[in-house]
C-alpha cells in the first residue's frame, strides 16, 4: 500500500462514493476543503480538460493561473498516472468547447 493510500484515504474515498448529486458533493467538499483548495483543484480539472483537447501550455498558464510546472505534472499525470483523469474525462464526454464554458 502506497504512503498515501491508507486507512485515512479509504475511508475518505468510501465517504466520497457515498454522496448522491453535486449538491451533496458541493457540501460536503466545501467542509473538507477551504475555498482556495477548491479553486486549485478547480483549475488542475480544468487544465487537464485543456491538455486533453490539446490545448498549449503558455494558453493554460495564462487561463488558469496555474504554474507551467504544475500544468506540466498534470500532462505527466494525465499520460502515465492511475488513469483517473482519463477514466473522468472519457466518462464525462468533454468536448473541446467544454473548457470554454468555465471561463466565462
Amino acid at each position: 500500500m502506497s504512503k498515501w493510500d491508507n486507512k485515512l484515504t479509504q475511508d475518505l474515498f468510501e465517504a466520497i462514493l457515498a454522496l448522491k448529486n453535486k449538491k451533496e458533493a458541493k457540501k460536503f467538499f466545501r467542509d473538507l476543503l477551504t475555498e482556495p483548495e477548491l479553486i486549485e483543484f478547480g483549475k488542475r480539472w480544468q487544465a487537464a480538460q485543456m491538455l486533453n483537447d490539446k490545448v498549449p501550455y503558455t494558453e493554460i498558464v495564462e487561463k488558469t493561473g496555474l504554474s507551467s510546472t504544475t500544468v506540466a505534472r498534470i500532462s505527466k499525470w494525465l499520460k502515465k498516472g492511475m488513469g483517473g483523469y482519463k477514466l473522468m474525462l472519457a466518462r464525462l464526454h468533454h468536448s473541446n468547447s467544454s473548457f470554454e464554458k468555465g471561463l466565462s
